[in-house]
């Protein structure tokens, strides 16, 4: 350090490589940050500008769509208004026959005449539906639906014939073409209803959904789209979180006809609710549609991102070739810069004791002690990892060792469970079945005694013990084998199961459907057939239905016993989960049906026999995958 002559410190100036950075970055960040923000914004108000023009000509095209699909379904629903004007006919003519009494017409005969395809409602003068051939309609009361109630109401008091568009009927949502004719004393309001089965085949070709589907496919800021009739009900099928939420701004944007959007204030995504108006004084329905379009946000934020990263990159690579130029003009200069610089890249090619050369400045001479200093730091650090390193490997092969001995000891502890499992199993069964000999033994000598009851309930006792015992065999075969799924013939397994109760009263059908299982498919039937008999009390029947879908097959066992208790609807698949009757189980049989069932690739349901009604029997429903036929039963089907 050198001194002034009066033995203060002097202040050595900087050197020309500091005000060459200096200025280089006083001068081109500022330049270069500035001109990427005025660059980044605009790029960002023409995105945005461009997401709004993309999301209104999506919608608007929406609209035309569902305008030009509804103009083609009008005319296809009109194509069969005169089917359903000549369908009045015979009805007018019972009508008369029974002397304007709708309770003396044979509305069954009428549907029969008109080929069965086609239901038949009286609407009385307060809009309830007072008789027809479709029961689930049987009793509604259209003054729920205000505006249809005054649609019918003038057209009883005032009208002629008229016929709706095809809609979904109230009760089960499938598709039917109305049509109505009042009575000649203005009475009553006659109604025909024209099965789905008659038009759905030519009726299917136009769909909302697939026409707005190649719409929405031009703008990718969609996630999803639903469309839903006036009534709430969804037209596709689509599900999606905050359901209920959703449902609620359908209901709104329809009473409110108008469009609404709700925005998710953490993601920024949004849902738009669109309502288009397909009302026509000529029909009494709405056919009215909300179609809810998701957008979101992750697509033009990535775009954002890209070009922000795009711009960040061009501004390095303006600084970088500045300083390329800059180094190229002071080559001279900074002729020490490039001698270091090599050293130090022969360094990083792993040359740690390579020498620094310093020469120039006194920054240099810094610069070549700081380098070293680090350099050393570095091969210390080094030196620290290799050591930690080989520890580390150490410890793993160690810790390798110890995991393999504890994986050995766990089985051979699962070996032993296993085994003192089946030696209890095997030495209850036979005490159990010496103990059952020996009440066998009871019951001949004190038959007619009152201690007859007791020697019964000793072995109903035995009973229930050699079944819990023969549960829990189940659950361990069904946990410790996998056995390979193949396809059953499901009529022999059912047939078997049923000859196995012969004082039972059970119907069954039959069917000629093949189910993927295993050999323990027989243990489903044998639970809900003894839970049924047990729990159903005398006189009780039994009922065994056998539904086939397209990749399932549907079983229901229904019986007309007590049914089963609200509280125990949910949780009475779950293990050790017990009824409150005396004859209540173990609480594992049904936990072996799920169980099974879940394993096969199906589930399990508990419902009313009688829907509504839960004090006339229970219904227990299970799917199961849909098998071939096998000309070789052992033949194994791979499990999907």
């Amino acid at each position: 350090m050198q001194m002034k002559d009066d033995g203060t410190p002097t202040t050595r100036p900087l050197s020309f490589t500091h005000y060459l950075i200096i200025a280089i970055l006083l001068v081109l960040i500022p330049v270069v940050v500035l001109i990427s923000y005025i660059d980044y914004a605009g790029v960002e108000q023409q995105q945005a500008a461009n997401d709004r023009m993309l999301q209104n000509q999506t919608e608007r095209s929406i609209l035309l769509s569902i305008a030009l699909v509804d103009t083609g379904l009008r005319h296809f629903d009109d194509s069969l208004t005169q089917e359903m004007r000549e369908g009045f006919t015979p009805v007018l003519a019972e009508y008369e026959r029974a002397g304007g009494d709708p309770a003396r017409m044979d509305l069954e005969a009428v549907k029969t005449k008109l080929g069965g395809v086609v239901d038949l409602y009286i609407i009385n003068e307060s809009g309830v539906i007072e008789y027809t051939t479709f029961k689930p309609d049987l009793g509604f009361d259209f003054t729920t639906i205000p505006y249809f109630y005054e649609y019918i109401t003038d057209l009883r008091q005032n009208g002629d014939f008229a016929a709706d568009r095809i809609v979904n009927e109230i009760s089960t949502g499938a598709l039917r073409k109305y049509a109505y004719m009042p009575t000649p004393d203005r009475r009553y309001l006659l109604e025909l209803g024209l099965a789905e089965s008659e038009f759905q085949k030519y009726r299917s070709m136009l769909k909302y959904k697939d026409t707005v589907a190649r719409v929405i496919e031009l703008n990718p800021n969609i996630d999803s789209l639903r469309i839903f009739n006036s009534r709430g009900k969804q037209v596709t099928k689509e599900t999606v979180p905050d359901e209920d939420a959703r449902h609620a701004m359908v209901m709104q944007a329809y009473e409110q006809k108008r469009d609404l959007e709700l925005v998710n204030g953490t993601t920024g995504d949004a849902v738009r609710f669109i309502f288009v108006d397909l009302t026509s004084p000529d029909y009494g329905a709405d056919t009215s549609l909300i179609v809810e379009l998701a957008y979101n946000t992750k697509l033009a934020a990535e775009q954002l991102d890209r070009l922000l990263f795009t711009h960040a990159l061009i501004a390095l690579i303006a600084l970088l070739l500045t300083v390329e130029l800059t180094l190229i003009a002071a080559h001279r200069i900074t002729r020490p810069i490039r001698d270091m610089a090599d050293d130090v890249d022969a360094i990083a090619h792993g040359d740690l004791d390579h020498p620094i050369r310093a020469s120039g400045g006194v920054e240099f001479v810094r610069l070549e002690r700081s380098i070293t200093t680090m350099v050393t730091a570095l091969k210390a650090h080094i030196e620290r990892l290799r050591a930690s390193e080989q520890k580390e490997r150490e410890h793993s092969e160690h810790l390798e060792e110890q995991v393999r001995e504890r994986t050995a000891d766990l089985q051979r502890s699962s070996e032993k469970v296993n085994l003192y499992l089946d030696i209890m199993t095997h030495d209850i069964s036979n005490a159990n079945n010496v103990a059952s000999l020996y009440a066998d033994l009871l019951l001949s000598e004190v038959a007619g005694e009152p201690e007859e009851v007791y020697v019964k309930n000793v072995r109903k006792g035995l009973e229930k013990s050699a079944q819990i015992l023969r549960n829990v065999s189940t659950i361990r075969r069904i946990r410790e084998t996998r056995l390979p799924l193949r396809s059953i013939d499901l009529d022999g397994i059912i047939r078997s199961e049923i000859g196995h109760y012969p004082c039972a009263a059970i119907s069954y059908t039959g069917t000629d459907a093949y189910v993927l299982a295993d050999e323990l498919l027989p243990v489903i039937f044998t639970n809900l057939l003894g839970n049924a008999v047990k729990f159903g009390g005398t006189g009780i029947t039994i009922a065994i239905r056998v539904e086939e879908q397209e990749k399932t097959i549907r079983v229901s066992v229904e019986d007309t016993g007590p049914g089963i208790p609200e509280d125990l609807k949910e949780t009475i698949f779950n293990r050790f989960r017990r009824g409150n009757s005396r004859a209540s189980g173990s609480g594992l049989g049904l936990y072996i049906c799920r169980m099974l069932i879940e394993r096969y690739g199906g589930r399990i349901w508990t419902g009313e026999r009688v829907p509504g009604r839960p004090g006339e029997g229970a219904a227990f429903r299970f799917t199961l995958n849909r098998g071939e036929p096998q000309p070789d039963d052992g033949a194994e089907v791979s499990r999907e």
